[in-house]
């Protein structure tokens, strides 16, 4: 054999280790299995940030040279073990059928995703088949799948469910300032893919040896993940907040009387009255009647601001029309509403039900639970509070990425999150959803308040460090000096192109290596 045949047979062998599964189909079913829990570890409430490098990694070794189905089913696997053990807290709520069938849909989203990945561990070493594109190409392009996934899972079916994206889990560690420049979809993409560099190098390793220069990829990555500080924004002053947490009976299955949860919020603003404030903030669903349509509860409202000589950020359901809507209202004085805000994104199933003659055959019981149909609304995530600009998110509002950048391009210096969060007291649900204002508050450059009907309620400062809070369950209020910022993050400015690049590009790149290799095969 000359040298030009042991050449070929050598590049022929290192193809074939290539294709080859790293592990059996049976430890890829245990390790996928593994990689659910220990990827749910790194959120809250544990919150061991470190180990979702771990969880990625158990994800995608077993992905490693598997064909169509077998990946299909280790994908479905690990979204299986991952998304029952991060969404438990659904079964406080509404019990266990909910609480599998979303997991269920969420790990067949999941199972869909892996395919791809699957395939771009197949086909890109075969058009790229050198040292760097194991290194570069190949990490760059599963960490693009894996965000694709994410941005699919978070605008499908319906408004989507993007709870659970890998950018996430990081609001308390390090890597969390990174969201000011790439956005939570950014984070998410280097993360997987500095991971899957890591892997590649133990493989490149044992197809092509051992070089130093191997390691430039992974370094290169953890530089950039650790070293590269927050995007600055600019003082703009300080704004006086009153934010009270009522801890009154605003749960689906709480027992209360007419006026027990406005009498609640109240009671909790009683001891502040005295303090001056620049606004007196109450959570969603802290008024248990719409003042849009109800004068006693109009009057109390603005005799309350009145006292304060402060407007009110308040939030009730309120009906206009034949409509219904989630509304946070800025309530001052005699004049009342002076501007409104309605919720973007009405929970599937929690405040509106798609479909629902259809699921109504289906679990009549639950369905039948949703008795409101909430409208999506239309005008902006921003309020003028006496020159100051608010933006808003109202519950699961806040981990929709386009709600949070408008109030922010729209002139938002200040961020205000009301929520209730009193149909899961005591789950990590609590946590997740501020976790997820956390993130907000570094990715905007801007503070947060974060109140909570009964828990868990913080103010946020811009960096992400926690200025003030109060005891979840637990009534109370807060007085702070909230920090004003201006400036708009890269963020921002650029995170919808960010996530259409890292979308649209994964896939036409996946769709491109296919076709090259399905031609090379041919040739």
């Amino acid at each position: 054999m000359d040298r030009a045949d042991r050449r070929t047979a050598r590049r022929d062998a290192r193809r074939q280790r290539v294709g080859r599964p790293v592990l059996p189909l049976w430890a890829a079913l245990v390790v996928a299995a593994v990689a659910g829990p220990v990827l749910d570890a790194a959120y809250p409430s544990l919150g061991i940030w470190p180990v979702a490098f771990l969880g990625i990694g158990l994800s995608l070794l077993p992905l490693i040279g598997r064909g169509a189905w077998a990946a299909l089913l280790v994908g479905f696997v690990f979204g299986t073990s991952f998304f029952l053990v991060h969404i438990m807290w659904i079964t406080r709520y509404l019990g266990p059928i909910p609480w599998f069938a979303l997991a269920l849909l969420e790990a067949a989203l999941v199972a869909a995703g892996s395919v791809l990945i699957s395939l771009a561990y197949r086909w890109l070493p075969r058009v790229v088949p050198g040292r760097w594109g194991r290194l570069v190409a190949l990490p760059l392009l599963v960490g693009g799948l894996w965000t694709a996934r994410e941005l699919f899972q978070g605008s499908w079916p319906y408004t989507g469910f993007p709870w659970a994206r890998i950018g996430m889990s990081q609001s308390e560690s390090p890597l969390a300032h990174l969201v000011s420049w790439v956005g939570v979809s950014g984070l998410s993409f280097l993360m997987v893919a500095v991971t899957s560099a890591a892997i590649e190098v133990v493989r490149v390793h044992r197809t092509f040896g051992l070089r130093p220069v191997s390691l430039v990829p992974v370094a290169v990555g953890l530089v950039v993940l650790f070293a590269v500080p927050q995007f600055p924004t600019s003082d703009a002053g300080a704004m006086r907040v009153g934010s009270v947490q009522g801890n009154g009976p605003t749960g689906y299955f709480d027992d209360r009387t007419p006026n027990a949860v406005i009498q609640a919020q109240l009671d909790a603003t009683a001891p502040v009255l005295k303090d001056r404030v620049d606004l007196l903030l109450w959570p969603e669903g802290g008024i248990d009647s719409d003042p849009l349509n109800n004068d006693t509860t109009a009057r109390v409202l603005s005799r309350l601001s009145t006292r304060i000589d402060a407007p009110l950020l308040v939030n009730a359901a309120t009906t206009r029309g034949d409509d219904i809507f989630n509304t946070s209202m800025l309530w001052d004085g005699d004049a009342g509403a002076v501007q409104l805000h309605d919720k973007r994104n009405p929970v599937p199933f929690g405040e509106y039900v798609p479909d629902r003659a259809f699921y109504e055959a289906i679990v009549p019981d639950l369905i039948g639970l949703i008795g409101r149909e909430y409208t999506p609304g239309t005008n902006p995530p921003y309020m003028n509070v006496d020159g100051v600009g608010v933006g808003l998110a109202i519950c699961f509002d806040v981990i929709y990425d386009s709600v949070i950048w408008e109030g922010a391009s729209d002139g938002a210096e200040v961020f205000m999150f009301q929520t209730n969060n009193a149909d899961f007291r005591g789950t990590d649900e609590n946590l997740q959803q501020l976790a997820f204002a956390r993130m907000r508050a570094v990715e905007t450059g801007r503070s947060v308040v974060n109140i909570s009907t009964v828990g868990t309620s913080q103010v946020i400062s811009p960096d992400g460090a926690t200025l003030d809070q109060l005891p979840a369950a637990e009534a109370g209020a807060m007085i702070t000096d909230v920090p004003l910022r201006t400036g708009l993050t890269p963020a921002v400015l650029f995170g919808s192109t960010i996530q259409l690049v890292l979308f649209a590009g994964s896939l036409l790149t996946l769709g491109v290596a296919g076709l090259i290799a399905r031609v090379r095969r041919r040739a």
